[in-house]
């Protein structure tokens, strides 16, 4: 008896979680061992340690992001609560932006932030939307040619606020701007590395969902892509307060984790990494 879809994805959902945990257990073992063959102290000593050990930082860096997006693949027909806070959306797209700048000028990228305001008050869930936008900066960088521009545009608006992020780069083919949120269920759509395995579009919408949001994408050929995030324009009442947070990124730099597998390995070398 066929299996129903429903069925299907539960079960892909158990496989992905049991991936996901079997990597963590291992990488823990694998950057402990990094940090001592090659301790920052004497990286800063010869450039080819250096090299040879961002080669391996960045590599572990990859794999840590596709065990969480692995992760959070699992649990995408999951209902998930977002821990929403009263925060400042301008400051906080302001700053994802520039801790982004410098690993974009490694690629000879630009990047521009626009906001007519200052600041703006809404409920967002930090972490889980700074996930989704450093995930839309990955795909950005990943597809923007060297000395291309990629643009953040805060839009205030009386019921939603927009995120806009455009970038200069290839654009999307129309036959596959169809599919790019479902891309991970067919392996013969999936991208050669580093263009990874179709896991972050989806992810990135559901974060947007959780949100009571939307996330929508345009682009044309030669001509870049455009991806809007719209979230309601609100505050909470009241603020979860979690006694337990589970730092998605082990306690590494985030930034550098969500763009590991669109940067060069200079990111990882000790003085990036300092």
């Amino acid at each position: 008896m066929a299996m129903e879809p429903k069925d299907e994805n539960k079960l892909l959902g158990e496989v992905l979680e049991q991936v996901s945990g079997q990597l963590r257990s291992s990488l823990s073992n694998i950057y402990r061992s990094l940090e001592r063959i090659a301790p920052p102290e004497l990286r800063d000593q010869g450039d080819g340690l250096d090299n040879d050990a961002a080669i391996l930082c960045q590599s572990y860096y990859r794999i840590l992001r596709l065990t969480n997006n692995l992760s959070d693949a699992a649990q995408l027909d999951r209902p998930l609560r977002p821990k929403l806070s009263n925060d400042d959306i301008v400051g906080f797209c302001r700053a994802v932006m520039e801790r982004a700048r410098v690993p974009g000028e490694l690629l000879g990228l630009a990047l521009e932030f626009r906001c007519a305001k200052s600041s703006h008050i809404i409920a967002i869930d930090r972490d889980r939307l700074e996930r989704m936008m450093l995930n839309l900066l990955s795909n950005a960088f990943k597809f923007t040619p060297k000395g291309g521009r990629i643009t953040l545009e805060v839009r205030i608006e009386a019921q939603r606020v927009e995120l806009r992020l455009t970038d200069t780069g290839c654009g999307i083919a129309p036959e596959l701007l169809e599919t790019v949120f479902d891309r991970y269920l067919h392996t013969e759509r999936v991208d050669p590395p580093p263009h990874g395995l179709g896991l972050g579009l989806p992810i990135c919408r559901r974060i947007a969902q959780e949100h009571e949001g939307s996330l929508l994408l345009t682009s044309r050929p030669g001509e870049g892509t455009t991806v809007t995030v719209s979230l309601p324009n609100r505050k909470v009442k009241y603020q979860e307060l979690n006694s337990f947070i589970v730092d998605y990124s082990g306690g590494f730099n985030r930034t550098l984790l969500e763009l590991s597998d669109a940067l060069p390995k200079q990111a990882f070398t000790q003085k990036y990494l300092d």
